[in-house]
């Protein structure tokens, strides 16, 4: 049986479901609920991470140095934790993270794109970060391709990889062989990230562990982008219930997920609809979910047709103008 670090995402890939909107307040609360259940890493910030705030994928209320004080100064035992996208993410950003108390760095890419991360997981060792390779969307390329660039990202330093994957996308079987490529190719443990277009997150989050993944990621009440992630306190239980060692404690992760709940009411939590299904099945990032909604309404095309066309694109994450263009494309032969 694995003993499992386990992070929770919700106050940062939940941030995406709630467009990007989350309040020092909302962070605190949370932040503080988790720390009591005893989650041992919580990621904060814009749903793309440290300087994601823009027109381009949303703008957030407040600063990416009072969501992650917010959340610093509710915990006392908690790690908390930042992403950063190269194109998005910079260098005084995330000196500015580890100066306000941060511990822990993902440094993320496309998954065939480690190369572009080299220059800022070494920075985040620098600052004495915890830092973390993390492959966006593993389930868009081979096992053997996502082997080759988790080596990439730990011969730069990295001290763990993270699969996410992003769309939903994958079956167990499919992410047990992803994950046992990487750990033949790597000497730092592996992470995953799931999510629940398919119904599967905790399906593949099992899977994932069963094939030597020790980081695990949730979201309380699954609020995450598309279908949402795991859930924090579903996983919990289920990983709990296997016979693997969670620091977690049930009764409280239970209470964190209502406290939660109740700060973002009365939005709903993420569900398993048509659009996050066909995005799952079609290999679309998550995080389109709003704006594929968004735009078909605004043009008047069939979102169902707008997410098989940005499945046969091979969209990544950052690329809302593509949405948009689609769109109005589908919208003109209709």
């Amino acid at each position: 049986m694995a003993k499992i670090t386990f992070v929770d995402v919700t106050l940062r890939d939940g941030n995406h479901t709630f467009r990007h909107q989350f309040t020092p307040e909302i962070i605190s609360s949370t932040a503080a609920a988790l720390d009591a259940a005893g989650v041992d890493i919580i990621e904060v910030g814009h749903g793309d991470g440290l300087g994601g705030s823009c027109l381009h994928v949303g703008q957030s209320p407040v600063s990416d140095e009072a969501l992650i004080s917010a959340a610093v100064k509710a915990v006392r035992n908690a790690r908390i934790g930042v992403i950063l996208m190269p194109g998005f993410g910079t260098f005084p950003g995330l000196e500015r993270a580890a100066e306000l108390g941060a511990r822990v760095a993902r440094v993320g890419s496309h998954c065939t794109e480690a190369n572009v991360t080299g220059q800022h997981i070494r920075k985040a060792r620098d600052l004495g970060l915890f830092t973390v390779g993390y492959l966006v969307s593993a389930g868009m390329t081979s096992p053997e391709r996502l082997a080759e660039e988790a080596a990439k990202m730990e011969s730069y330093g990295a001290e763990c990889i993270n699969l996410a994957e992003s769309q939903g996308h994958l079956v167990p079987d499919e992410v047990a062989k992803r994950v046992e490529a990487v750990r033949a190719a790597v000497k730092i443990p592996i992470g995953f990230h799931p999510h629940n277009n398919l119904g599967l997150a905790m399906g593949n989050l099992l899977a994932a562990v069963n094939s030597g993944a020790t980081f695990i990621d949730g979201s309380l009440r699954g609020f995450g982008g598309g279908a949402g992630n795991a859930q924090t306190e579903a996983a919990i239980a289920a990983l709990k219930r296997a016979g693997h060692e969670v620091n977690a404690d049930l009764f409280k992760i239970l209470d964190a997920a209502q406290t939660f709940e109740k700060q973002v009411h009365p939005h709903p939590m993420p569900t398993i609809d048509n659009d996050s299904i066909l995005m799952g099945y079609a290999n679309v990032y998550g995080g389109y979910v709003l704006p594929v909604r968004h735009a078909a309404k605004e043009y008047g095309c069939d979102p169902r047709k707008l997410v098989l066309r940005l499945g046969e694109l091979r969209v990544v994450n950052a690329q809302e103008d593509v949405v948009i263009e689609e769109a109005k494309r589908l919208a003109s032969v209709a």
